[in-house]
């Protein structure tokens, strides 16, 4: 902490969020892979810093600026380069929270001239991330599988308890918005990430599941991949979405689209809201959910969900929005 607290050009505190989205904030992920659906998540604490009252910085790797850019609560959307560091270090913040574990990161976030932190810091002797005040559970989930795997908080909580608050259903905030009409009753966001491939579902479910609903409703396969904006604008175009845990699971919150997902080697109860239906698989194991990236079992358990199960959940929920 500087000595004398230099006064923001409009009076509004300077709050930095460093997540770039390298590392998942509550797992022990190390692949480099951005993680667009954590950026995402994160956002919910925007509502602890209203644009009247702070002026906030976000620091995002490129593939995840879009879904940053035009967000009311972001006065700068700060892409990552090589000289970014000798930026951010030439300025003042009075809050600076670092959602990354990265050592690199960690180290930078530390120097940043800042009144108050939050997340974590560096260990200068071992090297490693620890963490600020309030983000010790945080930081035990991301080291310790077995506390992640039996924790019953949500993500959402789990951050608002990092920055010392509580969490009461506050939604992510989303900057684009699109501006279509709903013209699919159902999505199926059947892709999934190379990162995690084991959290999709069995691509003959996903058409059977389709051969099922198409002869009673309109049914669409995901679009969009290659664009946010045109992703987004299809999730928005489907009044009811099916989804493996990704990305589009929370875009479709943040659009307050009604959504039913499907959960197997990751933790169903990090996610929640009130149009959200979270269906895992039919068995007893005591390893799920593993979080693993490679199965033990004969068939992976995103096999044991069945497509019953799943059709009636939809059918129940279009009845519902309709």
């Amino acid at each position: 902490m500087d000595s004398e607290k230099p006064v923001s050009a409009d009076n509004r505190k300077r709050v930095l969020i460093i997540k770039p989205g390298y590392s998942e904030t509550l797992d022990a992920d190390t692949s480099g892979i951005v993680s667009l659906g954590d950026i995402l998540r994160t956002t919910v604490i925007l509502h602890l810093y209203p644009p009247e009252q702070y002026h906030v910085t976000w620091l995002v790797d490129q593939k995840g600026a879009p879904l940053l850019r035009g967000n009311p609560f972001i006065a700068r959307v700060l892409v990552i380069t090589p000289f970014t560091p000798h930026l951010l270090l030439s300025e003042w913040f009075d809050i600076v929270i670092n959602f990354e574990k990265q050592p690199d990161i960690c180290a930078v976030s530390d120097r940043i001239p800042a009144w108050r932190r939050y997340g974590f810091r560096l260990d200068h002797q071992t090297h490693t991330a620890v963490s600020y005040d309030h983000a010790d559970e945080a930081l035990s989930f991301s080291t310790n599988q077995t506390a992640k795997r039996s924790k019953a908080k949500s993500w959402s909580c789990v951050l608002y308890e990092m920055l010392g608050h509580h969490y009461a259903g506050q939604p992510y905030v989303l900057g684009y918005q699109p501006h279509v009409e709903v013209i699919h009753d159902i999505g199926l966001n059947h892709l999934i990430g190379a990162k995690f491939p084991l959290k999709r579902w069995p691509e003959a479910n996903w058409q059977a599941l389709y051969d099922d609903l198409s002869a009673d409703y309109s049914v669409c396969w995901q679009q969009g991949t290659s664009d946010i904006e045109s992703y987004i604008d299809w999730i928005a175009s489907c009044r009811v979405l099916v989804t493996n845990d990704s990305l589009g699971l929370h875009l479709a919150l943040a659009l307050g689209k009604p959504v039913i997902a499907l959960f197997g080697p990751t933790v169903a109860s990090e996610v929640e809201g009130a149009r959200l239906v979270n269906i895992t698989p039919a068995v007893s194991w005591d390893c799920i959910p593993c979080l693993e990236s490679s199965c033990v079992q004969a068939s992976p358990c995103m096999q044991h969900i069945s497509v019953p199960t799943v059709s009636a959940a939809v059918r129940a929920k279009i009845a519902g929005v309709r």
